[in-house]
């Protein structure tokens, strides 16, 4: 392919990583792996380094250079809000909006005061509308998720003449590629859990919650459940993978802080229910999913679940875990599809501690179901999974509404089809409840800019 990508995120690179830059790192490897010239930078730090590719944390001055120097810049997050300058037409732009951040912030933000949680609510959309208003190219993580963004890109007039007639489907302006697994198969070098936690022998049986803990996910029902399990069944143990984020920037949750008080009240903390305090470093967490029994995530019943891709999901499907889920989002219907573990309504203690009883002590469920799961992760690897986004770099192009501009009609062009339009309507019933005028106030040219 040897076209240049520069790839950028605004999260840390480092030995423990969080999602966007897992995400960014193995873009890298896989379009690295197809020939293309790749660099990974981080706007925040970097101290990660790979054979294949450079590393780096890029300030401002250097990000500059590396644009100039690129085929094609991929992205994520608030970069082209924090680099206004990113936006001008010679750049080739791929948006990588697999999070919906703005409906992520509904939650996250609910413990600020009613000023400051409207300001990041309103931030955010607008990060979000930078990108996909300028953007040659988009990935998000799902068809359901690629149905809510293109009602986004066609209240921003992305889907207008000139990308429809380039390609009716859209793909070529937003496709599919969800987060995804490595190819090898994980191996253990040692254990991060049995026997090494105290409080948890190589005999227990453990429910891992594979991340962070954060406020649109709900620990508390999943704590009850396990309290009640572990009366009958005393091997059982809870496992978080994590509680600081890598990222300074992320603050710890109050949900947080609300999982260990109430695991510390029903008498479970390090007896049932452990919490690993740091953040298990990226190469390693083979060592603690292979140590797991069960993979588990419990969310509610928001907005932000409709239209989440749990990353950590991914993880129970590359170590072969079988997964406990609370329905609604995209992976409750995955699971259910091909029978890889239970999926559990929302807030309902009850039926999760049946579910994580039929998987983890039915005689032959647990096996059976991890063979399931064995045989689906292997859709899901990066190389699969990041097909659209090599082939793009493979022939990067300007987005069609940004290779030329995408006017809006004239007002001679208006008065005649509202001429049309109030013909129509004498000799009809429909009616156009607002004049044709409205377009020339509201629809902003289209095409290179700024």
């Amino acid at each position: 392919m040897e076209r240049k990508v520069l790839i950028i995120t605004p999260d840390s690179i480092g030995v423990k990583m969080a999602g966007p830059a897992i995400r960014a790192f193995e873009m890298a490897k896989v379009l690295s792996a197809a020939g293309a010239v790749v660099r990974l930078v981080s706007t925040v730090h970097a101290e990660l380094e790979h054979d294949a590719f450079p590393i780096e944390f890029a300030p401002e001055a250097l990000l500059r250079e590396y644009s100039d120097w690129a085929d094609v810049i991929v992205f994520q997050g608030h970069v082209l809000s924090s680099f206004p300058w990113l936006r001008d037409p010679r750049y080739i732009l791929v948006a990588d909006i697999y999070d919906p951040m703005h409906l992520e912030v509904l939650e996250q933000g609910k413990d600020l005061t009613s000023e400051a949680r409207y300001a990041l609510s309103l931030q955010t959309a607008e990060v979000l509308n930078i990108q996909i208003e300028r953007a040659d190219f988009m990935l998000c993580a799902s068809e359901k998720q690629r149905d809510f963004w293109l009602g986004q890109l066609a209240g921003l007039y992305r889907i207008n003449p000139a990308t429809y007639d380039e390609d009716e489907s859209l793909r070529s302006l937003l496709d599919v590629a969800p987060f995804g697994i490595e190819d090898a198969a994980p191996t253990q070098t040692r254990h991060g859990i049995k026997g090494v936690v105290p409080g948890i022998s190589e005999s227990d049986t453990v429910i891992l919650w594979g991340g962070g803990i954060y406020n649109w996910f709900d620990p508390l029902t999943l704590i009850r459940a396990v309290h009640s399990l572990s009366k009958r069944h005393p091997d059982l143990r809870l496992f978080f993978l994590g509680v600081k984020h890598p990222n300074p920037n992320v603050p710890e949750m109050a949900v947080s802080l609300r999982t260990r008080e109430l695991a510390e009240e029903l008498g479970l903390l390090n007896s049932v229910v452990f919490f690993n305090e740091g953040w298990v470093p990226y190469e390693e967490r083979s060592n603690f999913l292979l140590d797991a029994d069960l993979g588990v995530s419990t969310h509610f019943d928001h907005l932000e679940t409709a239209f989440s891709f749990r990353t950590r999901i991914l993880d129970y499907l590359w170590a072969s875990l079988p997964i406990v889920s609370t329905d609604g989002d995209t992976f409750a219907s995955i699971v259910r599809q091909h029978d890889l573990g239970r999926v559990v309504p929302p807030e309902d203690a009850a039926a999760l501690e049946s579910a994580l009883e039929d998987v983890l002590y039915r005689e032959g469920e647990r096996e059976r179901i991890t063979a399931n799961v064995t045989n689906f992760a292997v859709t899901m690897r990066w190389t699969t999974v990041l097909a659209p986004l090599v082939a793009f770099c493979a022939a990067p192009r300007k987005a069609a509404d940004n290779r030329r501009p995408v006017m809006t009609p004239r007002n001679e062009e208006l008065d005649a089809l509202q001429r049309r339009v109030d013909g129509l309507e004498r000799s009809t019933s429909w009616k156009m409840t607002r004049p044709l005028r409205w377009l020339t106030a509201t629809v902003r040219p289209r095409g290179p800019r700024n």
